[in-house]
């Protein structure tokens, strides 16, 4: 037969078990706001039966329950879901980066407005056109200089800001280098940790939730894929190993050397795909570097592109050497000369019929004309530099307005004397806003386009960045809500719970409350016979 205190010790397992599940109800109602908590469960399970020993047992069949107890203490997560949200964080840390990155670009170009690039250029040429009405009026050219300045300081300023964009990028690549380092340091003191608790029968729920939670701040960072093994948790970008165990397999890049970094040299061997990290590194190389490239490209036209087909009006003196395209006459020394398509004019030629020529860029045209020194001194190259960087009007021009080219006749061939009021280079200066350029890739545009499709390329990118991170945001907001609700804390559950766990506890106390008084009633009431 059964122990007396049988019923006691089953009372006593309810109770325990009930105050272990009211624990931890608690528990999850205390960390219902904790970022990375995961709600946690008490597992219980009847305790081990006993049979019912006796003289009868052969007519009383089965066994005698004990109670229960807890087996174990477990959290609720979803690996499948934190997977996929790990990857939708890394694609949503790299999309919202490159269109943060894009909307400077778009800042520094701040097209369309009164004060951008595509104005200045306008009053550039605004300014060209003024002075071919008058072209001996000093104010005309002072104005000419002043916007010409304009637009060289405003391609300057472009320039710099893009280096300064560059700079910046660069110096977060060494801050994500030393952030996913730390993450990746404290998940390595986890899994130890973790392992050791384990080990000695333990349950490690809140140090897997905060190592869960580092793991998911790390993919923002990168593309990882998390495998657990005994160890803990094996972390890989792609196919670059970053954390095996307690042990971190990437260096910190030394201090101002972010090309060190594991996240460049990810990044330069494809396993680093995505995350804040990738979105940086491609917003510098790509983005800031195209715009460079087409910032340049752009100065390279405007000073060199070539110009095909420039009316030459006749009467024009052009400089010995220029190729004509159409069969043209010439006077040289009042004797009439027939020059060939495609071949050179003679030295103090004057043409008698108009012809077309071709130049490079505003330069080019600019050295064909007159300046107003009085004598037939060529025009200098207006603009000097190579780049964007270093692009500047000619200081001897922007200091001294004279030298300035308008004209392109003298009083005679040889003469040495300018028709000074003569206006025909102003005009086909003035005119270039309209005319086709030749860039180094072999593409013909006006400057006004070129730079207008500069603009329109980084909008469709801006675009498309932005419509991505958007789309981004939604997939990692629907994941997370789908992991919350596997996962995460429902106080309304949670009371539910607490009020189901204390009727079990009452109703276990209540029970052993009603045993002891069997207990007293047998043991004081009964067997007192002959007291």
């Amino acid at each position: 037969m059964a122990s007396t205190f049988h019923s006691i010790e089953t009372a006593k397992r309810s109770i325990l078990t009930q105050t272990a599940a009211l624990n931890t109800t608690g528990h999850n109602v205390a960390n219902a706001n904790t970022q990375g908590y995961s709600r946690q469960v008490v597992n219980m399970k009847a305790s081990l039966s006993m049979e019912a020993y006796g003289v009868n047992r052969s007519i009383s069949p089965g066994q005698l329950g004990t109670g229960v107890e807890f087996d174990s203490i477990t959290r609720i997560r979803n690996v499948f879901l934190d997977g996929q949200f790990r990857g939708e964080n890394s694609s949503n840390g790299r999309w919202t980066i490159q269109a943060e990155n894009l909307s400077k670009l778009e800042g520094i170009m701040n097209e369309p407005s009164d004060s951008g690039l595509r104005a200045v250029l306008d009053k550039f040429w605004q300014a060209w056109s003024d002075l071919s009405k008058d072209p001996e009026n000093s104010t005309a050219r002072k104005i000419v200089l002043e916007t010409g300045v304009a637009m060289t300081d405003a391609i300057n300023y472009m320039n710099r800001q893009l280096d300064n964009l560059s700079a910046d990028l660069t110096t977060s690549i060494g801050m994500k280098d030393q952030e996913a380092i730390g993450y990746l340091s404290s998940i390595a003191d986890l899994n130890a940790s973790i392992a050791r608790l384990e080990g000695l029968g333990d349950d490690a729920n809140d140090l897997r939730d905060q190592r869960d939670l580092l793991t998911d701040k790390l993919s923002k960072i990168v593309n990882i894929t998390v495998t657990e093994e005994e160890t803990g948790y094996n972390i890989m970008m792609g196919t670059t190993p970053l954390l095996q165990g307690n042990a971190v397999q990437v260096q910190q890049a030394p201090a101002g050397d972010p090309s060190a970094s594991f996240l460049m040299q990810g990044y330069a061997a494809g396993t680093l795909q995505g995350g804040e990290a990738y979105g940086i590194i491609y917003s510098r190389d790509s983005y800031v570097v195209d715009s460079k490239a087409q910032l340049n490209n752009l100065v390279n036209t405007i000073m060199n592109g070539r110009i095909e087909n420039i009316p030459i009006p006749a009467g024009s003196m052009l400089p010995e050497g220029t190729v004509v395209k159409q069969d043209t006459t010439v006077t040289v020394n009042g004797a009439d000369q027939l020059v060939t398509a495609g071949s050179p004019l003679p030295a103090n030629s004057v043409l008698k019929s108009a012809t077309t020529i071709d130049v490079n860029g505003f330069n080019g045209l600019h050295q064909l004309g007159f300046t107003l020194n009085g004598t037939t001194d060529r025009g200098l190259p207006f603009f000097v530099g190579t780049d964007a960087g270093s692009l500047r009007i000619n200081p001897a021009i922007l200091s001294n307005s004279n030298l300035l080219a308008t004209s392109l006749r003298t009083e005679g061939a040889g003469t040495g004397a300018v028709v000074k009021g003569n206006n025909t280079l102003a005009l086909l200066m003035s005119s270039l806003n309209e005319a086709k350029f030749t860039a180094a890739d072999g593409t013909q545009s006006t400057v006004n386009s070129q730079y207008a499709a500069m603009v329109g390329i980084l909008g469709v990118k801006a675009e498309e960045a932005q419509r991505q991170a958007e789309n981004s945001d939604i997939l990692v907001t629907q994941v997370e809500s789908h992991r919350q609700s596997i996962s995460g804390v429902s106080l309304d559950e949670e009371l539910s719970n607490m009020m189901k766990f204390q009727h079990a506890y009452t109703s276990a106390a209540r029970f052993m409350t009603t045993f002891d008084q069997l207990l007293d009633k047998l043991i004081n009431s009964t067997g007192i016979v002959g007291r």
